[in-house]
């Protein structure tokens, strides 16, 4: 189940997610692209 949460990043990655979404074919929006970049992030940990 997804749960909506809230968060506050710097401008220079707001423009970035922005730029990001032009692609429509990559991510559907801004939660689907901080998920996608999550569990990237999570990947990598291991």
């Amino acid at each position: 189940m997804k749960k909506p949460i809230s968060a506050t990043i710097e401008e220079e990655l707001i423009n970035w997610i922005e730029k990001e979404l032009n692609d429509t074919r990559k991510y559907r929006n801004k939660s689907h692209l901080i998920e996608v970049a999550i569990e990237m992030l999570k990947a990598n940990k291991k």
